[in-house]
């Protein structure tokens, strides 16, 4: 009797213990979103366990994880570091790869027989939490400027909005690589933050992908969205560049 209860035991623990690393993964990828570590900047597990109360085992695993997303690097005895700005080449590759997987979990979705109603639910309300989101941020910047929490606020409701098509998708491997390139997407864009015309441009872009998802037809849908990932990725690129441009 001992021995099962200790064998249930040793089989529960893993599973709290992922758990764990789960949200200290959460907590520390929005920590990253937020921008409260600058690019370089050195990630020291033991001060991170202390700052989140946790032993060092789950803030080592998180750390682990978030380097295969590429947000952060390991260098050999010195630890781990928020990876720096991406390059255009990286950048450029990147959006090809983002391109190709919006466009298939998008038709992919709209195909999927009896969700379609469920499916414009969602899109609806994503995307009015998305230009909710929006305003604030125009009037944040129009008040006193870039406003890291309006901004990641934004880009959160951003995510949401092209999260739908890949829930709706129904194929977790397509959900589990989205996670990984929003976020680097996520990062670089809150990096040099948002314009007006930004805001502005993405949810029309946005309006549009909706409206062909009400037409029903899936290869309109993944045009407009083809369309949308292009423009997004001029902009972000576009952005970047500047960005640099002035640091130096």
């Amino acid at each position: 009797m001992s021995d099962s209860r200790n064998g249930t035991a040793a089989r529960r623990d893993p599973i709290e213990r992922r758990g764990l690393r789960d949200e200290v993964y959460d907590r520390i990828l929005e920590q990253l979103l937020r921008g409260e570590v600058e690019p370089g900047g050195r990630l020291s597990i033991d001060t991170v366990a202390r700052e989140l109360s946790v032993s060092p085992t789950p803030v080592r695993e998180a750390l682990v994880q978030l380097e295969r997303t590429g947000l952060v690097t390991r260098e050999a005895l010195r630890g781990y570091r928020v990876a720096p700005p991406l390059g255009a080449e990286q950048l450029t590759e990147l959006f090809v790869a983002r391109l190709m997987l919006e466009t298939t979990a998008t038709t992919m979705a709209m195909r999927r027989e009896g969700t379609l109603p469920d499916l414009l639910g969602r899109l609806d309300q994503a995307h009015e939490a998305h230009r909710v989101a929006g305003e604030r941020l125009m009037e944040a910047m129009t008040e006193h400027g870039p406003d890291v929490t309006a901004a990641h606020e934004y880009f959160t409701r951003d995510y949401a909005f092209h999260a739908v098509f890949f829930e709706f998708a129904g194929n977790r491997y397509l959900e589990q690589m989205s996670t990984s390139l929003g976020a680097l997407t996520h990062r670089l864009r809150q990096a040099v933050l948002s314009t007006e015309t930004d805001v502005v441009d993405a949810l029309r872009e946005h309006e549009a992908v909706r409206d062909a998802a009400r037409s029903g037809d899936p290869e309109a849908t993944s045009a407009a969205m083809h369309r949308h990932i292009q423009q997004v990725a001029a902009r972000s690129v576009s952005a970047a560049n500047d960005a640099r441009t002035e640091e130096k």
